[in-house]
């Protein structure tokens, strides 16, 4: 046997074991029982909408104990798989809103209360068009979507060095988001004389992902990820995190070398098989059945190919 067949051999291994961790309901991790809601208040927050059920119990359970894992192979498993839950929990409910600003776009006439929803998301999203005006729905539905599974879990690997992290441990943090009002978070121990931000504290991990997703939705520096976003939808072809990687150059100061770090965590672990997952899950449901994915009961319930809810397969 030559000598790069054992490496190539564990290599495989590594991109097996999500798939055996999914199969047995994610057992490498117990979720806490325990919420914290005295955490301040930086959860990518959503619009009051009737048809956005509950957010599920498990949604404020901690951050599992990653560091107990000497196994680097183990420790990614259980990493991924109780990541990618509370990717398809945000980005189902991201696609329920959609849906909802899609069905007011086609209304000749808007309530009052429809009205305050727009302008509560084009707050939010940053969005300063004409209320109810065509720019105004064209500007939001280009903000509100979602991220490509496969770009959330590499950077959220790279940035909390695979939730052992000092802001990843204590505030929940997975991409190193900062916030700019005293006590909104925790200290960097290395922050420059006379710089005030701090990295932003979370209630659990899951306000994490969703206030970073609002990030990359309405940061300017994030403009050409959107930009490509936008050009995959109008050619029906399918959202790729490598190819959304292009837009993050403006995320780490070490620009281009940092894209292509990302990419290469998408490439060697197999990342993508995340994006063609959610794909087939969330294709062609109807509204009611996205809010059935919304509130599933269980997380293990949106591990990889549990979903009740597929539909006929066809490109998404």
């Amino acid at each position: 046997m030559s000598a790069g067949k054992p490496a190539m051999l564990r290599r495989a291994m590594l991109l097996m074991v999500p798939l055996i961790v999914f199969a047995i309901g994610g057992s490498f991790y117990a979720p806490s029982a325990s919420v914290d809601t005295s955490r301040s208040g930086n959860s990518g927050s959503e619009p009051a909408l009737s048809s956005l059920p509950p957010l599920p119990h498990w949604a404020n359970d901690q951050l599992p104990d990653f560091s107990k894992y000497s196994d680097t192979t183990e420790k990614k498993a259980a990493f991924f798989s109780f990541l990618y839950p509370r990717i398809v929990l945000a980005n189902s409910r991201i696609l329920i809103e959609r849906d909802y600003l899609d069905s007011l776009a086609s209304k000749e006439e808007l309530t009052a209360k429809e009205y305050r929803w727009l302008a509560q998301q084009a707050e939010r999203l940053r969005v300063d068009a004409e209320p109810g005006s065509k720019e105004q729905f064209a500007l939001l539905r280009k903000r509100l979507d979602v991220i490509p599974p496969s770009l959330v879990l590499a950077q959220a690997a790279n940035e909390s060095a695979w939730g052992t992290s000092r802001f990843a441990i204590k505030g929940n943090n997975l991409f190193g988001q900062w916030c700019f009002s005293k006590g909104c978070g925790l200290v960097p121990l290395g922050r420059a004389e006379g710089a005030s931000h701090e990295v932003a504290d979370f209630a659990s991990p899951y306000r994490s992902v969703r206030a970073y997703i609002q990030n990359l939705n309405r940061h300017p520096t994030y403009q050409l990820l959107r930009d490509v976003r936008l050009k995959d939808r109008r050619n029906n072809t399918p959202l790729s995190g490598i190819e959304l990687a292009e837009g993050l150059l403006g995320y780490s100061e070490r620009g281009e070398e940092y894209v292509e770090e990302i990419r290469a965590m998408i490439r060697y672990n197999n990342l993508e098989f995340y994006d063609d997952d959610f794909r087939s899950v969330v294709r062609n449901l109807t509204p009611d059945s996205l809010e059935q994915l919304a509130s599933t009961e269980t997380e293990t319930g949106l591990l990889p190919r549990q979903s009740s809810l597929n539909s006929t397969p066809a490109e998404g």
